[in-house]
């Protein structure tokens, strides 16, 4: 089958474009691996109508149901090649996912700068191939942090990623930033105003620059080189404390993370020819989110914004808006032969 749009990444961008989609009445695919930042993120706190947060699962299991209800097809795997021209039309062929393809030994799992996993599937073959008129690329980034014991079930709940997001869930808290090197230091320097209760633990013991030291000295944030053993935290993902490899452990109500080297899954943008900013994230027009191959979109924290789950979900939609004009053109020419 020929889908009018096809949709690679099922997370909050990737949905709601479905949605939008579907509610055109187009044919719709979207290739979903089922891992990303909103499936390890317990609770968003900054969403509107959710006053008491909601979890990014949720969100995903009401967003592919909701696109299911109006025909929107899914395929689970991970995209790995992706070719084509609006004239043409697109291919993206798909790899299966094992089992033991989760959590962090998926491919999109980042533990190392850049991401892990991806530059080897440049040998790998696809197992299913499909074809669309358009395309949207919504395959999002992965915060790159360590597989600390106890570190995930806190993620959303008690330790965050984004300060425009969550700053406000650290105010007057004793809060630890769990990073490395500058990024550390600087997110450290970020949350200050939020809290003067803050410990920067330089997990992989990166050197932070001269400069930045200094303005952590001035900001009075006590530094604590060393690896981070494990995360101690109550029920419903409560950060307690943090225990050291060395045996100390650092109290803490909060925590956020700053590794740098973020996984941008930008590599089938490449593949199609679209451009790149030199951090891999994709460009793409701010009114249409079309990029400069015209049929292909992106959409999400792929682009260049805030990385905010209600910005993707706007993102989504726009790409959606002006995926069907292309949709309809394209049929219309072929309408008249």
């Amino acid at each position: 089958m020929n889908y009018d749009g096809i949709i690679i990444g099922g997370g909050i961008a990737g949905l709601q474009a479905a949605v939008q989609l579907g509610r055109y009445g187009h044919k719709v695919l979207v290739i979903d691996a089922g891992y990303g930042r909103s499936t390890l993120c317990a609770r968003y706190h900054n969403v509107l109508g959710f006053p008491e947060g909601v979890s990014g699962e949720e969100l995903r299991k009401t967003g592919r149901k909701q696109a299911q209800a109006l025909g929107v097809e899914f395929a689970d795997g991970l995209a790995i090649r992706a070719a084509g021209t609006l004239g043409t039309g697109f291919r993206v062929g798909v790899r299966r996912l094992a089992k033991q393809e989760s959590g962090g030994n998926h491919p999109l799992a980042a533990h190392e700068p850049g991401g892990r996993g991806l530059s080897t599937e440049a040998e790998a073959e696809p197992d299913t191939e499909y074809t669309g008129s358009t395309l949207l690329l919504a395959t999002g980034v992965m915060d790159r942090f360590p597989e600390v014991p106890g570190l995930r079930e806190c993620l959303g709940h008690t330790i965050y990623v984004c300060p425009d997001c969550d700053s406000h869930e650290v105010a007057g808290r004793r809060t630890v930033v769990l990073g490395a090197g500058d990024p550390g230091a600087r997110m450290a320097l970020t949350l200050r105003p939020r809290t003067d209760k803050l410990t920067l633990l330089n997990h992989e013991r990166k050197p932070v620059s001269p400069a930045v030291q200094e303005e952590l000295d001035r900001a009075g944030i006590q530094t604590i080189p060393g690896p981070i053993a494990a995360i101690h935290a109550e029920e419903g993902g409560r950060l307690v404390r943090v225990q050291l490899e060395d045996g100390g452990t650092v109290e803490a109500e909060r925590g956020f993370l700053a590794f740098g080297g973020n996984a941008v899954h930008s590599d089938l943008a490449v593949q199609l020819g679209a451009e790149r900013m030199e951090n891999r994230h994709v460009m793409a027009d701010p009114r249409s989110k079309e990029t400069n191959i015209p049929g292909v979109y992106a959409a999400g924290d792929i682009g260049v914004h805030a990385e905010q789950l209600t910005v993707a979900m706007g993102e989504g939609a726009m790409a959606a808006i002006w995926m069907n004009k292309a949709i309809e053109a394209k049929k219309r020419k072929s309408q008249q032969g």
